[in-house]
């Protein structure tokens, strides 16, 4: 039996944000980076990837990253293809060493974990689990990689990341797909920060991007070292020689590349890492500010310490969120769907850097207007 069609609601022109887009990736791609896109058109789509203009390109990324995160010389940008997915198994293969801990508390952290249990070639990993909407904490163990996820993009649980004390020569894995861009961090704590840029850069999917400590090349090197055998295109090692050539071991999609670097051109302008978590802090304390003020609303993630600055979830009562979800659609502001496997009456709304704060605003306003006409 089909669903039954949303009621027609027309939200008041003055209501209505100055963009609709609101996904949790992939997310709303600005203006600008459309305009690089079509420039990009003339003299770098659809030409070779291992000749200079290609490269050029690449090489901005990586210098432009290092300006946003502010790393150290000595760390490297990391390229490759599939995905942050993909990097899942290339981890597999060339970060863990014989056994991980992972924390798991939510849909994108569970899968790196069995990617781990399915690995013949490493030990049973520790798995500890916590509740969605909750955040998991470490359990130190004799293992030679911490996973951890800065924020979980299903459930808008957001986990600070502190290194555990032991063991000592431990690697800390950051699975940073929708944090990156938008949350603080500090390399003290973190040996790989690893993402795709569909999210918080605004580009698109199939990359996965690795920030990589001296101690996590260590480690590439040394399991590279071992012969342990790895398909070419997950050999991290493979993906590091590339890297440092402004290059990737297979055909990359520039057109993701060029976005990505326009992306990462607009946020340095504008103050760098500190002023993209201001705008997302901005947009994350007015939705939860309104949530909590709501007799039908209230943030899903209670601990105000673990809500996302970049992916809010906002739980509803006594209204259907698919019918809210289905009416915002209709006027145009679309992907404020909860996560499908989580299975509750939420809505979820990224607050990516590209998101104006004022769009957050509007949206809030628009779910109200909705509410009073079904009541």
């Amino acid at each position: 039996m089909s669903n039954p069609a949303p009621p027609k609601i027309s939200i008041p022109a003055a209501l209505l944000p100055s963009d609709g887009r609101f996904g949790s990736g992939p997310s709303k791609i600005r203006d600008a980076q459309i305009d690089a896109l079509v420039a990009a058109g003339k003299n770098i789509l659809g030409t070779s990837h291992r000749q200079a203009p290609v490269k050029n390109l690449l090489g901005s990324v990586r210098e432009q990253l290092h300006q946003l995160f502010s790393l150290p010389n000595n760390w490297e940008v990391v390229f490759g293809n599939g995905g942050a997915s993909m990097f899942w198994d290339a981890a597999a293969f060339g970060l863990i060493d014989k056994r991980s801990e992972h924390l798991v508390f939510g849909e994108f952290s569970s899968k790196f974990a069995d990617a781990a249990r399915k690995a013949p070639h490493l030990q049973e990993p520790v798995v500890v689990d916590a509740a969605p909407g909750t955040i998991a904490e470490v359990e130190l163990a004799d293992v030679d990689t911490y996973c951890f996820t800065h924020n979980e993009t299903s459930t808008g649980a957001a986990m600070p990341l502190v290194r555990p004390t032991t063991p000592q020569d431990a690697i800390v894995v950051v699975d940073a797909t929708s944090a990156a861009g938008g949350m603080a961090w500090s390399t003290s704590e973190v040996d790989v920060y690893y993402f795709s840029p569909q999210k918080g850069f605004g580009s698109e999917g199939g990359t996965w991007i690795a920030l990589c400590s001296p101690r996590a090349v260590q480690r590439i090197n040394q399991i590279a070292a071992t012969k342990r055998w790895c398909p070419t295109s997950l050999d991290l090692s493979v993906a590091l020689e590339n890297s440092r050539a402004n290059q990737t071991y297979n055909t990359p999609s520039i057109s993701t590349f060029v976005m990505l670097n326009n992306q990462l051109k607009w946020m340095l302008e504008n103050g760098g890492l500190d002023w993209c978590v201001q705008r997302t802090t901005q947009s994350s304390q007015h939705l939860y500010n309104w949530a909590t003020r709501q007799s039908f609303a209230a943030p899903f993630v209670h601990n105000p310490a673990y809500r996302s600055p970049v992916v809010g979830t906002v739980d509803i009562d006594g209204f259907d969120a698919n019918t809210i979800n289905a009416v915002l659609r209709d006027n145009g502001i679309v992907d404020t769907d909860s996560y499908r496997k989580l299975g509750r009456n939420q809505l979820r709304v990224s607050m990516f850097p590209s998101v104006e704060p004022t769009d957050i605003q509007q949206l809030t306003k628009c779910i109200d207007y909705i509410v009073e006409q079904l009541s």
